[in-house]
């Protein structure tokens, strides 16, 4: 059988080039048909790669760390056993759906074509395995492995901060920080001879994928889309008595009830009537998109940097079901194990700036969006109540648009009413 290379496939979303993060493999290893050999990072997410082929590893042709072009080789396989499944056939024309949209074919029960030496059956890949898998091994994200790693520090002997003892950024930045501490003292000194306190000194950070993808996207959006942003202050007194009420009864026990959640449902809602906000322009087409669907992107700070991973038809999900679903995409945003697709295809976006103590920004539209609403932080304030001043729960809504779609007109009207709604949340029985 001669030698066979796996390159990088196309991981989906038009994505171009990946980084190794880590092998799972080394040279000389046997491997087995979908085994995971590597986990690669995208500009949009860290990926898990199963090998296509099943048999010896002859050469790895990146280091980790490196960042490959799709249909660059990664693995080349040789040996009697370099087989790929049980069929002689064509790769690319064999690709089925995976895990990382990409895979080795399944088997249609024909008779092989040459049949191999018996190898250690393959594990299906699935979410259930790969959560076991990461709960079992992974004590961290991928990224902060790879900080640990380039700076020495062993995961092993740290103390995560995160959920379940997971290991975080800041955990590896204390070890990290600790060490030069007690290697060097109190204090370095620098060039010219003066004495400077430890943890003042340049740090060189390597742009990782994500962040070079964040960049090239706010910059693409910023000088594309000639952003105007609207600002609305509102007492939300009555959402936060409601979700408190809605949070104890029984059908919303699961439920992860907050002001986000809250807006993110009227939001959809009225996305329905003000279409121009969920739509996009079409330089090349000469026309503007206007969607049928709300596929709603909830900005994630994570590790990796800002993520904006997405809930399909979200118009259609009734409150505790947008709820876990906002819960889950958050949740898989900040652990670093959401997929490409998880993070493509929105429509309009939510940012709550309001979660790190602010009271309102001027968000960003992500790339091809015509709306973004920023959420600052919910604050007692005094405040004009039935005409007497009274400590309110307030909050400031931020609203970008894409002026070349939508106008001002509309996008007033969007703002105002996801704020009455939030000042009456019983107005909700008219979008709802």
């Amino acid at each position: 059988m001669t030698d066979q290379t796996f390159k990088l496939p196309d991981l989906g979303e038009g994505l171009t080039e990946s980084e190794v993060l880590n092998w799972k493999i080394k040279v000389g290893e046997h491997v087995a048909l979908n085994q995971v050999i590597a986990e690669v990072e995208t500009a949009k997410a860290v990926v898990e790669l199963p090998s296509p082929f099943a048999g010896v590893v002859q050469e790895i042709h990146a280091q980790q760390g490196e960042v490959v072009q799709v249909g660059g080789p990664l693995v080349t396989f040789g040996g009697e056993e370099s087989v790929q499944d049980t069929e002689s056939v064509s790769s690319e024309a064999q690709r089925t759906p995976t895990l990382v949209g990409y895979g080795a074919p399944a088997s249609t029960g024909a008779r092989p074509a040459r049949k191999s030496r018996p190898v250690r059956p393959a594990q299906p890949v699935t979410v259930e395995h790969h959560k076991e898998q990461r709960s079992a091994v992974t004590r961290c994200t991928p990224p902060v492995r790879k900080l640990a790693r380039d700076h020495g520090v062993d995961i092993s002997a740290l103390a995560g901060s995160g959920e379940d003892g997971l290991v975080l950024r800041r955990d590896v930045q204390e070890a990290i920080d600790a060490r030069h501490g007690s290697n060097e003292g109190a204090n370095t000194v620098d060039k010219s001879g003066s004495q400077r306190p430890v943890g003042t000194e340049d740090r060189h950070i390597k742009i990782t994928a994500v962040r070079r993808a964040t960049a090239k996207a706010m910059v693409q959006s910023a000088f594309t889309a000639p952003h105007a942003t609207e600002f609305l202050t509102v007492d939300v007194s009555e959402s936060m008595a409601l979700i408190e009420r809605m949070r104890s009864h029984p059908l919303m026990s699961d439920a992860k009830l907050n002001i986000t959640t809250l807006a993110a449902l009227v939001v959809t809602r009225l996305l329905r009537t003000y279409r121009a906000l969920n739509s996009s322009w079409d330089e090349a087409a000469d026309e503007i998109i206007e969607y049928g669907s709300v596929n709603l992107g909830m900005a994630v700070a994570s590790d990796r940097g800002l993520l904006v991973p997405v809930v399909k038809n979200a118009q259609d999900l009734p409150l505790p079901e947008l709820a876990a679903a906002l819960g889950e995409i958050i949740s898989q945003g900040r652990a670093g194990s959401l997929s490409p697709a998880q993070l493509s295809g929105g429509t309009f976006s939510i940012t709550n700036v309001g979660v790190f103590g602010v009271d309102a920004g001027t968000p960003i539209l992500p790339p091809g969006q015509a709306g973004i609403l920023a959420l600052g932080q919910v604050k007692r304030r005094p405040w004009e109540y039935r005409d007497e001043v009274a400590l309110r729960h307030t909050m400031t809504l931020a609203l970008s648009f894409d002026h070349r779609v939508v106008d001002g007109k509309e996008a007033s009207e969007f703002l105002s009413g996801v704020g009455s709604v939030l000042e009456d949340p019983g107005l909700m029985n008219i979008f709802i």
